[in-house]
């Protein structure tokens, strides 16, 4: 069964604004667990997450792997949902979605009202951040890791009234089909990203399907 998952490779999709190296260290540490990694790396705003997940199928022809687990931050996992809606994907394993904002963001719509709001998400929110998502297929095993953050959260909290991050509200994150979630006390980049706590949960999801729950 080790031997499985180390033959295993991992595909992670960053979020908006990002490159992927915000990711390096998530890789770093699964690298060290023996995974191989791919970085997907997409153009955020000037693509919608549509046309982006058009390029990420491309991109998954191009591994050679017996099984693709995926780790996807915030709006890398929108990107996935429109991917696994128009293609079929026979060797995927595991999904984490680590702040994804599966419902409408309440902050893209806040930063919207800004004049510069439009022109900094750009086609982000074309059936992505402020629009219309596809239904998750059931068959895919996704874990959902939200953060909670309450220095962050009282700083936003005229914005989002509710649980978060800093970004995506808890409720935002959830996504019927899922078959686990937790919360961390994590921060949006920099905890979700760079916590050791994160990392631990999402290797224990891509290689049981569930989390580690106290």
């Amino acid at each position: 069964m080790l031997d499985y998952f180390m033959s295993s490779s991992i595909l992670f999709i960053h979020g908006l604004f990002m490159n992927g190296m915000d990711m390096s260290l998530l890789r770093y540490r699964f690298k060290k667990s023996g995974y191989n990694t791919f970085q997907f790396s997409y153009k955020s705003t000037q693509h919608t997450p549509l046309e982006n997940a058009h390029k990420l199928s491309e991109f998954i022809c191009s591994i050679q792997s017996r099984k693709i687990h995926v780790v996807c931050h915030s709006l890398g996992g929108l990107v996935l949902r429109h991917y696994l809606n128009l293609y079929p994907a026979k060797n995927l394993g595991n999904i984490v979605m680590l702040g994804t904002p599966n419902e409408a963001s309440i902050f893209a719509y806040k930063l919207l009202e800004l004049k510069i709001g439009k022109k900094l998400l750009g086609k982000s929110i074309v059936n992505g951040l402020t629009g219309k998502l596809p239904k998750w297929d059931n068959k895919y095993k996704l874990g959902i890791i939200a953060g909670n953050f309450r220095l962050v959260y009282r700083l936003i909290s005229p914005i989002i009234k509710s649980a978060n991050d800093g970004i995506v509200s808890v409720e935002e994150t959830k996504l019927d089909g899922s078959i686990d979630h937790i919360t961390l006390k994590l921060s949006h980049t920099f905890g979700l990203l760079f916590s050791i706590k994160a990392f631990q949960q999402t290797k224990y999801f891509l290689e049981r399907s569930s989390f580690i729950h106290k």
